[in-house]
């Protein structure tokens, strides 16, 4: 039993080190680093089969072995399983949507969104007509927005300080708004919320082509540093996760969410959430996918805790 498995318990130690030590697997040739930061999660499906190959082989030493993974694999992610605490009396409930400029039904998107009861709703890749439909169907409850390029900011509360944030990389020449900061005024105070749309990227034979999307995230990074207002919250499509390290200019000053997976792309399977809600001075206490829309993004949920 203790001789037996000894291949299967290797491989367990091997993903326990990249579960733990992924910061460590470089990032050339392909950014293999942030390839497999944004599938981190996933990593631990891998104790099935290996769990399967210790039985199967009767080995002691591969079942002990595999609680080295099971072990990093809660300790970096259990804690989102478990359930949000209640709401405090400070806090806001905010949605974040790439809504798909294919989107061939904008009203029943936004009543769908309208519906979560948000205080916030940030959209992107808002394209006429489309555009007009969204503002018609949210003024009711949303009587304070404001559009920026592709990207819109609905809100409850009274906005003002709107500006364009310049996140576009550097060989996009033409007309490219993807990024917009306003002051929301809650009854708690003001916020500063950000809404972006980082650029895609692509997985391909060469690997993960991320050159533009990091750029931007680097843009955007310095922006929030440079935001005078206390709390911020950041709305997005950053098209990669929280663990992906081209997205570190953002995630080293921002907080994510303490509560939930909430895959959001794509969204017949969601393999990952890539649409975050991050913050500055308050806590994302908890976030959740919503149901499918018209678009290839799921929307998510957050509730935020205000200090």
């Amino acid at each position: 039993m203790w001789t037996r498995g000894r291949w299967p318990a290797l491989l367990a130690v091997l993903t326990a080190g990249l579960l733990v030590c992924h910061g460590l697997v470089p990032n050339t040739p392909g950014r293999l680093g942030s390839l497999l930061e944004v599938f981190l999660p996933w990593l631990g499906l891998v104790v099935v089969p290996l769990f399967g190959l210790a039985l199967l082989r009767r080995s002691a030493l591969a079942l002990l072995a595999l609680l080295l993974p099971t072990a990093a694999w809660t300790y970096l992610f259990g804690g989102l399983l478990l359930p949000g605490a209640a709401s405090g009396p400070r806090s806001l409930v905010v949605v974040q949507h790439n809504v798909s400029d294919e989107n061939t039904d904008p009203a029943g998107t936004a009543r769908a969104l309208a519906g979560a009861e948000p205080d916030l709703i940030a959209l992107q890749e808002l394209v006429p007509p489309a555009l007009t439909v969204y503002g018609r169907t949210l003024a009711a409850d949303y009587p304070h927005h404001v559009v920026r390029g592709t990207v819109g900011l609905w809100s409850k509360h009274p906005l003002s300080g709107v500006r364009t944030t310049d996140i576009r990389p550097r060989d996009i020449t033409e007309p490219w708004s993807r990024g917009l900061r306003a002051v929301v005024h809650t009854p708690y105070g003001e916020i500063a919320a950000y809404v972006a749309h980082l650029p895609s990227i692509r997985v391909g034979a060469g690997g993960l082509a991320s050159s533009r999307r990091d750029e931007s995230a680097g843009r955007l990074g310095r922006a929030v540093a440079a935001e005078r207002q206390e709390t911020v919250i950041l709305l997005g499509d950053l098209n990669g996760t929280v663990d992906d390290r081209g997205l570190a200019p953002l995630t080293s000053r921002l907080g994510g969410a303490r509560r939930g997976f909430a895959f959001s792309f794509p969204a017949a399977l969601p393999l990952a959430r890539i649409d975050q809600v991050m913050a500055r001075s308050a806590s994302v206490d908890h976030i959740r996918a919503l149901p499918a829309t018209g678009s290839d993004h799921l929307p998510v949920a957050a509730r935020v805790s205000l200090r």
